[in-house]
């Protein structure tokens, strides 16, 4: 029997549960949409989530468990936080890459021409 409080236990619990069913959703969000663009979404957003209640969750029981703030473990959601959005983006633009060079109908790459004004 562990000397947690069951508040504790609880609440751990109920982290860890929400955690696996935000990955259950972004892994039917992947099999669901059918576009590789769409498909980034779920994933990213839900493994994300995911990650910031299994570090809140193992916050709190390490925290109970030495009874004193544990707080290391948001160093990983705080890492996810960071690549998360920098590896979506690199995806999207590697997609949209390939996708103009075998000639899908994509939207046209912006243009790095400046604008003077001849005023």
């Amino acid at each position: 029997m562990s000397d947690l409080p069951l508040w504790l236990q609880w609440s751990t619990a109920a982290l860890l549960v929400v955690a696996s069913l935000l990955g259950l959703i972004g892994a039917l969000g992947l099999l669901q949409l059918k576009d590789f663009f769409q498909r980034m979404h779920p994933p990213a957003l839900a493994s994300t989530l995911g990650t910031w209640c299994v570090a809140l969750a193992s916050i709190l029981y390490f925290s109970g468990l030495h009874h004193s703030v544990v707080l290391h473990a948001w160093l990983i959601p705080m890492l996810l936080a960071i690549t998360t959005p920098v590896t979506t983006l690199l995806l999207a633009r590697a997609a949209l890459f390939r996708q103009r060079q075998a000639g899908k109908d994509v939207p046209a790459e912006i243009s790095s021409h400046t604008h003077s004004d001849a005023g």
